[in-house]
């Protein structure tokens, strides 16, 4: 098929199961089969999410009172007035964070799990963009270890739905009001800073954190049609939202400021400050035509080329606001345009994407020591992965991980990945497939001659695995 990219005329080959696997979902694998089409991905989203009912990740409520537990034992820690209360204090501290760290990296491996044994790839694929999208990095011992549960409530129940939901979910999300400070932030005109001034306590004021990174990354983008001024009327109408382990989220009218506020020309709240101005607002974020094109070019970005067909993000841009959000809708239009089969200019995997596709190409047991002991997930691959320059839950800032494929490819980082993919496989498989078969399960039928005859002329099958997973082919999606 020909079709217009710019001024350039491409040949594009339409819907491919194989190719889809490798650009959407996880990877192939010698035992789940792709799906046959683009409305059988679509219906797969839609459907019931198996893989998180069988690799359960938990939400907030179940571990509330391991929580709670560990939160009394570091006050009594810090607060102990004698050497035998803070002994006994340190003690059981140390016990609840050792118990929540071994929790979180198991969840870690539940994840790699739901790449290598799910059949919707997509779903995983999603979720993490979406979480990269809506980086949030714990800042203490108990919102650190909290990332995996942030992706399980605000993210991962709305990948296929409204943009307007999921934005909600996450501007509300202990871990995002942790992350980015808004504890912190008090209405300079509340009740609660007059009383601070009035009682000469510690001054607190407006923190703009979340308000900027709303307008800046969440949704208008870094070129979008806001200023400084837009930025703190925004902040000052978030005041009020709040995260304590014991209360959960609530909204207190109390620090929040007072009277409306003008964001992007429009006015939101009144004299009484409420909960539902904030909703209002982020509706009109979620459908305005800039948020649109922002989303729609960071999807076409990560999931076919760092530099998209323009068509293809303006179709997509359409369906959203036509759609007032629905997600769904847009990544139909992506998986049904031509330039989503164009495979000249692949993206690198990031190292999540190029691990877990290992795992599944290797057909990897769901209960494989490396995948369930948190100290071989910790050295197989949590390790690796941070020196392949991706520690996972660990972004290095609020925009995420970089999408530039020249950003994971550096000598470094390329050394870190080639020495995992000719040590690894050995450790986890004692009998590795014969690379001559092997080549065919990672890379289908678009396998590329070379890779086939340094697979067949390997000296071992862990050196022809190797190389397989080693190579370009293998690398990109």
């Amino acid at each position: 098929m020909l079709y217009w990219q710019g001024e350039r005329c491409v040949v594009s080959m339409m819907f491919d199961p194989e190719r889809a696997e490798i650009r959407f979902g996880c990877g192939l694998s010698p035992r789940l089969a792709p799906a046959g089409s683009t409305s059988e991905m679509l219906a797969r989203l839609k459907g019931p999410d198996e893989a998180a009912r069988r690799f359960e990740i938990p939400r907030l409520p179940s571990i509330r009172k391991q929580a709670l537990k560990f939160a009394d034992a570091r006050d009594a820690y810090f607060h102990a007035e004698t050497k035998a209360d803070r002994q006994a204090g340190k003690k059981r501290y140390k016990v609840h964070t050792r118990a929540m760290r071994q929790a979180s990296i198991g969840w870690f491996g539940q994840t790699l799990l739901r790449r290598v044994h799910g059949e919707d790839g997509m779903r995983e694929r999603l979720t993490a963009f979406w979480a990269d999208h809506f980086t949030a990095v714990g800042r203490d011992e108990i919102t650190r270890m909290a990332h995996p549960i942030y992706i399980e409530e605000a993210i991962r129940p709305y990948v296929s739905g409204r943009f307007i939901d999921m934005l909600r979910e996450v501007t509300t999300h202990p871990l995002m009001l942790v992350y980015l400070d808004q504890n912190s932030s008090i209405g300079p005109n509340s009740s609660a800073a007059r009383n601070r001034k009035k009682n000469k306590k510690k001054k607190s004021g407006l923190n703009e954190n979340l308000a900027r990174e709303l307008l800046e990354l969440h949704t208008l983008g870094v070129k979008g049609p806001y200023t400084q001024q837009d930025v703190r009327q925004l902040a000052e109408l978030l005041t009020g939202l709040h995260f304590s382990i014991r209360d959960g989220v609530t909204f207190k009218p109390n620090l929040a400021e007072p009277g409306a506020e003008t964001i992007l020309g429009t006015i939101y709240g009144g004299d009484t400050p409420k909960m539902s101005d904030i909703n209002a607002l982020l509706f009109d974020l979620a459908v305005h035509p800039v948020t649109a094109a922002h989303l729609s070019r960071k999807l076409a970005v990560h999931f076919i080329s760092d530099t998209p067909d323009p068509a293809l993000i303006e179709a997509m841009t359409k369906r959203y606001l036509e759609t007032a959000s629905d997600l769904h809708a847009v990544y139909e239009v992506m998986l049904n345009h031509p330039s989503a089969w164009d495979f000249s200019n692949r993206n690198v995997k990031q190292p999540l994407d190029f691990v877990s596709s290992t795992l599944r190409a290797l057909d990897i047991a769901p209960d494989h020591p490396a995948l369930t002991k948190p100290s071989r997930l910790l050295g197989t691959f949590f390790g690796p992965m941070t020196l392949m320059g991706q520690a996972w839950g660990q972004a290095p800032g609020p925009d995420g991980w970089p999408e530039a494929d020249e950003q994971w490819i550096t000598p470094q980082r390329l050394a870190a990945r080639l020495q995992w993919a000719m040590s690894v496989p050995y450790k986890l498989r004692r009998v590795l497939p014969h690379p001559r078969e092997f080549v065919e399960v990672a890379l289908g039928r678009d396998a590329p001659e070379a890779v086939r005859f340094a697979a067949g002329a390997a000296e071992s099958r862990t050196e022809g695995v190797g190389l397989i997973l080693a190579s370009p082919a293998f690398q990109r999606m």
